[in-house]
C-alpha cells in the first residue's frame, strides 16, 4: 500500500471540488447581479428578521413570525385618540360640504362679503330693485372680482389642505376596531373604559390589515398645522371633532413609528416577500376649479331663473290685459298633453302651443267680432285720403282672418285622422324598432314647429300693421281738421258702436297682443 496514499474518498474529494467551485461561481453571479432570485429573496427576509428582532419597536417576533402585544397596544393608543373623529367625518370624504368649507376658510373678508352677493338670497332680493340688464352686469363684476382672488398660489394652498384633510379622514376611517379586536376578543367599539388584554397572533392573521393600515398612514401629513386644522373642522362641526393636546401628543410617535418603517417590515417578512411595496392612497383631487364652475353655474341658473320669472310674470299681466285670464285653451291637438307620447322618446315635441293658443284664442275670441266691425265701417264707409292708407288696413285685417282659418286647420290636422296627426303617429311606432325613424320624428317635429311659429310671426306683423292705423284713426278723429278720413262724421252714423271708444279698446287689446307675442317670435322669412 502507497504510503502518500489519499486518505479521503475519490467521490466525495469530487463533492467538494464540485461545491468549493458551484460556490465560487455563485458569488461571482451574485457580484454580477445573476444570482438565484429565490436565495436572494430568502436572504433579504432573513435580513429584515434580524433588523426587526433588534428594532427597539417590540412589534413582532420574526422567530415564530407573530404579532406581539406591543403592536397591538399602538393601535389602541392610536385608536383611543381618533375614535371619537371617527363619528362625526364618517361621511366627510363624499362631502361637498366639506370641500366648500375648507376653500371658505382660505377666503378673505373681501371674497368672504362677495360669496354672499352671489347667493341666491342676494341676488333675489337684488332683482326686486334692478332691472335684467342691471342685476346681469352688477352680479357679473361682483364674480369677475370674486373669481380674481384665486390666482394659481392660492389655489395650490387650498388644494394642498384638502389633500391633508383628507388623509386625515381616511387615516381615522381604518377600522381599528376590527384588527384590535382580533388581538382581544373582549374588546368593545370605543369604549375605552375596559382594560385590553392583548395576546400574541400569527402575523399571517393581521397582514391584510397592516397593509390597508399602510395605505392610509403613509400619506398622513404629521408635520401639518393641525391645530388650525381642528380648529377650523371645530366651527365645520360646531363641536371639538378630536382633541387637539392628545393629537398633538400622538403625532411625533406616529411619525416615529412611519420613519422607522417597522410595520413595512413586518408585512414584507409576514409575506416572505422582501419587495412588497404599499401605494400610498393619496389624493389628487382639485377642488378650486370645480368649486368656481359650480358657483358660476349656479348663479347663471339664478339669473336665468329670475328672467324666467319675470317673463312669465309679464307673459300672466299681457294674457290677463287681454283675456281676462293667463290660462288659455283653444287648440285640440297642438297641445302640451299632446306632448307626453313624444317626451317618452326624449323628443321634445310641440314648442308653440303656448303662443299659438293666445293668438288662435284673441284671433277668435276678438277680431273676428270687434275688428270685423270696426273694419267693415271705416273701409266700406271711410272716405281715406290716401288710398294706400285703407289698402294696408285692409290687407293686414284680411292677412290675420287667413292666419286665423290656418290655425283652425293646422290644429285639425294633428288629430289622430288628421293628415300630420298619422305621419307623425306612424313615426313613432316605427322608432321603437328602426332608430332612423327618430331623425324622421324630429324632422316632422321641427316642420310642424316652423309652421306654427310663421302663423305667430305672420300674426304679429299684421297685428302692428292694423294697430298701427287704428292708433293714427284714433289721433285723427281728435284733430279740428281730420287728415286720415275725411267723412268722420258720416262714419260715426253708420256705425252701430262709438268709433272713439270702440277704436281705443281695439287698439289696446292690439297692442298688449302683440307685446305677448313678441315673447315668442322670432325672424322668421316664412312670415312675410
Amino acid at each position: 500500500m502507497p504510503t502518500n496514499a489519499d486518505p479521503t474518498p475519490r467521490g466525495q474529494a469530487q463533492t467538494d471540488d464540485d461545491s468549493a467551485v458551484s460556490g465560487f461561481f455563485q458569488k461571482i453571479l451574485g457580484l454580477l447581479g445573476m444570482g438565484d432570485p429565490e436565495a436572494d429573496k430568502k436572504r433579504l427576509v432573513k435580513t429584515i428578521g434580524k433588523d426587526l428582532s433588534r428594532s427597539r419597536y417590540k412589534f413582532y417576533r420574526p422567530k415564530t413570525s407573530e404579532a406581539l402585544a406591543g403592536l397591538a397596544r399602538f393601535f389602541y393608543e392610536t385608536y383611543k385618540v381618533i375614535a371619537p373623529a371617527q363619528v362625526m367625518l364618517t361621511s366627510a370624504a363624499q362631502s361637498g360640504a366639506l370641500k366648500s368649507f375648507v376653500i371658505e376658510t382660505f377666503l378673505s373678508k373681501e371674497q368672504k362679503q362677495q360669496a354672499d352677493a352671489l347667493t341666491d338670497a342676494y341676488i333675489l332680493e337684488k332683482s326686486k330693485s334692478m332691472n335684467a340688464k342691471d342685476l346681469h352686469e352688477h352680479v357679473k363684476q361682483i364674480m369677475l372680482t370674486f373669481f380674481s382672488g384665486f390666482d394659481a398660489e392660492k389655489t395650490a394652498q387650498i388644494d394642498g389642505a384638502y389633500s391633508t384633510l383628507l388623509s386625515f379622514i381616511n387615516f381615522i376611517n381604518f377600522d381599528f376596531f376590527f384588527l384590535l379586536k382580533k388581538f382581544d376578543a373582549n374588546i368593545s367599539e370605543r369604549n375605552f373604559t375596559y382594560n385590553p388584554k392583548f395576546d400574541s397572533l400569527s402575523g399571517d392573521y393581521i397582514s391584510d390589515d397592516l397593509h390597508d393600515f399602510l395605505e392610509v398612514f403613509l400619506p398622513l401629513n404629521l408635520e401639518a398645522d393641525w391645530k388650525r386644522i381642528f380648529n377650523a373642522l371645530k366651527e365645520y362641526r360646531n363641536m371639538d371633532v378630536i382633541q387637539v393636546d392628545s393629537w398633538t401628543k400622538l403625532a411625533p410617535a406616529l411619525k416615529d413609528v412611519r420613519d422607522s418603517g417597522v410595520i413595512e417590515q413586518i408585512l414584507r417578512h409576514v409575506k416572505r416577500d422582501p419587495y412588497i411595496e404599499v401605494t400610498p392612497r393619496t389624493s389628487t383631487e382639485r377642488i378650486v376649479e370645480p368649486f368656481i364652475d359650480k358657483m358660476k353655474n349656479q348663479t347663471t341658473m339664478t339669473l336665468q331663473k329670475i328672467a324666467q320669472e319675470r317673463r312669465n310674470s309679464k307673459i300672466d299681466d299681457l294674457a290677463k290685459a287681454v283675456f281676462g285670464t293667463s290660462i288659455v285653451l283653444r287648440l285640440k291637438n297642438y297641445t302640451e298633453k299632446a306632448n307626453i307620447q313624444f317626451s317618452k322618446k326624449m323628443l321634445g315635441g310641440y314648442t308653440q302651443t303656448q303662443a299659438l293658443n293666445y293668438l288662435k284664442a284673441y284671433l277668435i275670441d276678438f277680431f273676428k267680432k270687434d275688428i270685423r266691425e270696426l273694419a267693415d265701417v271705416l273701409l266700406i264707409r271711410g272716405q281715406w285720403s290716401a288710398a294706400v292708407q285703407s289698402q294696408q288696413l285692409s290687407d293686414g285685417y284680411h292677412a290675420l282672418l287667413e292666419v286665423s282659418e290656418q290655425i283652425i286647420q293646422f290644429d285639425d290636422s294633428l288629430a289622430d285622422d288628421g293628415e300630420l296627426g298619422i305621419k307623425l303617429r306612424n313615426s313613432l311606432m316605427k322608432a321603437d324598432r328602426d332608430k332612423e325613424a327618430i331623425k324622421f320624428v324630429r324632422q316632422q317635429l321641427k316642420d310642424v314647429n316652423d309652421k306654427a311659429l310663421g302663423l305667430v310671426n305672420r300674426a304679429a306683423i299684421n297685428l302692428i300693421t292694423v294697430g298701427r292705423h287704428l292708433k293714427s284713426l284714433i289721433d285723427d278723429l281728435s284733430k279740428p281738421h281730420h287728415e286720415v278720413l275725411l267723412n268722420w262724421k258720416e262714419v260715426e252714423n253708420a256705425s252701430a258702436i262709438p268709433m272713439k271708444d270702440a277704436m281705443v279698446g281695439a287698439y289696446k287689446k292690439i297692442y298688449y297682443m302683440v307685446q305677448l307675442l313678441q315673447f315668442y317670435v322670432k325672424e322668421d322669412s316664412s312670415a312675410q
